[in-house]
């Protein structure tokens, strides 16, 4: 048994090694660039990385330092490019589906988590994918859900009336827990008519498991960290080894929503038995993934992929809402004269905004939401393997490692390449020396966005829900979701902090990164609440 336990960990080793010699030997193709030094051999800089406090920071120094296109040492000497100039970064998204891929590795982690879905496609299973899926995140459909979002609030609303009467007028409660229940609600309801009940303190397996990955205390240990991902994309069976609690949790998951999926997946195809095709218009997402289901061959999507669209949407639509809207309360309970100016333009609005007075008719309202969703995007980068040769043009030239002088630089196939959507979102460099405060009223003026921030593409100028053919199909129900719920949270109540603006936060990784108030167990954001009269 010595032996074979000997001769497998050689092996291993061995593949591992050949794995990244390989990498380093299509990286010698690519332009050579500058970058910081490794710090050790085996692991490059991969630990600096793990370890930083705000990795756009890091990012942001070795932009002044080497230049806005940069060489990053991995393991055993392999490297990976850093895109943070805004052309190259629109040329890498124009070709995200095609070009530039996941990793086989990281795209067996997505398929785990979401299933074979739009999340986990490429090329031409995306394409038919999206286009099947397009027809539920249309405006006409989105402007049909606000009553959902309201109602979600409203429901919210009575829970938080009978706590802060019970506490005198004032009360000490965690907002990120209940922007969970909204969150889970709200995805439940309008992308599936299926009401998880959180709000009314309805049990859910769905609601357990997603909140048992905020449980867990901040980042792994490093150096566990390191040996799992230099391991894994050599054998991405790894990912399915037992005893790993966050795969435990991954399943548990898996199988709750496709109980979840299956069983509404069954009662609306019942439901369409007895209903014409005519009259079984696509009115949500669940309707739209039925109709796919029958649709042409360009665009049919088998059970499988019906159920894994539905697995992203509850688990992609529950995280970055409630990450969101926490974040907007944090920074509104930071800065009470912007909260007070925005609950003064809501308080011009009788009764609540329409679909049309959310998208244009409330400006502070729409600039704390691109605000926050600036400085807090869920994902802080894509990084993606070159699948063919290819040149990326640069807004700038660059010196190059052996000094000459580039406005392009050559990526070979196999290259993997990077790029750091919280740089790019909050670099001083492009958005100028308040990039990383809350200031809303830079959305407010036609000067307010520096000229350098506009070249980067994307909603906004911003990179939160990515860029090119994999834009996030649903930006539109998240950013009216925003608006809805926040508009009227601020508009009943008003919140602070214990500790006012010296209150420290820190993040915390579940699914996506999450804020916590520091001290505070798993994802706990506890404030001051009081009802507006």
């Amino acid at each position: 048994m010595t032996w074979i336990a000997s001769n497998l960990a050689f092996g291993v080793g061995l593949a591992t090694l050949l794995y990244y010699i390989q990498r380093a030997i299509f990286r010698r193709r690519t332009t050579k660039l500058p970058g910081p030094p490794a710090q050790r051999w085996l692991f490059g800089i991969s630990q600096q990385l793990f370890e930083a406090d705000d990795m756009a920071v890091l990012h942001e120094e070795w932009v002044h330092k080497y230049g806005p296109v940069l060489n990053m040492p991995g393991f055993f000497g392999a490297t990976r490019v850093l895109l943070c100039d805004p052309k190259a970064v629109a040329h890498f998204y124009a070709r995200e589906a095609t070009t530039y891929r996941r990793e086989t590795y990281t795209k067996k982690l997505v398929e785990l988590m979401f299933g074979k879905g739009l999340l986990s496609a490429d090329g031409h299973d995306h394409k038919r994918q999206r286009k099947a899926l397009i027809p539920a995140f249309s405006n006409q459909a989105i402007r049909t859900l606000t009553g959902v979002f309201y109602d979600s609030f409203y429901k919210l609303k009575t829970n938080w009336d009978t706590i802060i009467e019970g506490a005198g007028g004032e009360a000490l409660i965690d907002v990120q827990s209940w922007m969970n229940k909204v969150a889970l609600d709200t995805i439940g309801l309008a992308g599936f008519s299926h009401d998880f009940g959180t709000l009314q303190g309805q049990h859910s397996v769905v609601a357990e498991t997603l909140d048992s990955f905020t449980r867990v205390n901040s980042k792994p240990p490093s150096y566990r960290s390191l040996i799992i991902s230099l391991f894994v994309p050599v054998m991405p069976f790894l990912l399915k080894l037992p005893g790993n609690p966050r795969l435990r949790r991954l399943k548990k998951m898996n199988k709750a929503t496709e109980e979840v999926a299956y069983d509404l997946l069954k009662r609306m195809r019942d439901v369409r038995v007895a209903t014409s095709k005519e009259k079984f218009g696509p009115r949500s997402l669940l309707e739209t993934l039925i109709l796919a289901e029958d649709a042409s061959e360009q665009i049919r999507l088998t059970q499988e992929e019906v159920s894994a669209q539905m697995k992203t949407f509850i688990l992609a639509g529950y995280e970055t809402a409630s990450v969101s809207l926490t974040w907007a309360l944090i920074n509104l309970a930071m800065r009470k004269d912007i909260q007070d100016a925005l609950r003064a333009e809501l308080l011009e609005i009788h009764g609540d905004p329409t679909y049309e007075q959310l998208m244009t008719g409330l400006p502070l309202l729409d600039a704390v939401m691109k605000e926050t969703l600036r400085l807090n995007p869920p994902i802080a980068g894509i990084p993606r393997i070159a699948f063919e040769d290819d040149v990326i043009p640069l807004s700038q030239p660059i010196k190059t490692a052996d000094g000459k002088m580039l406005d392009s630089i050559f990526v070979a196939a196999g290259t993997l390449v990077q790029v750091s959507i919280r740089y790019m979102n909050r670099s001083t460099i492009l958005w100028g020396e308040d990039a990383r405060d809350f200031k809303p009223s830079r959305w407010l003026s036609e000067t307010g966005i520096p000229d350098k921030a506009k070249e980067i593409h994307g909603f906004a100028h911003l990179l939160t829900f990515s860029d090119g053919p994999r834009t996030c199909l649903g930006r539109q129900f998240a950013t009216v979701e925003f608006k809805a719920v926040l508009s009227r949270l601020v508009r009943n109540y008003e919140f602070s902090f214990p500790e006012g603006r010296d209150t420290k936060l820190e993040r915390v990784f579940g699914v996506l990164a999450r804020p916590r108030v520091a001290g505070q167990e798993g994802s706990r954001v506890p404030m001051l609440i009081k009802r507006v009269e």
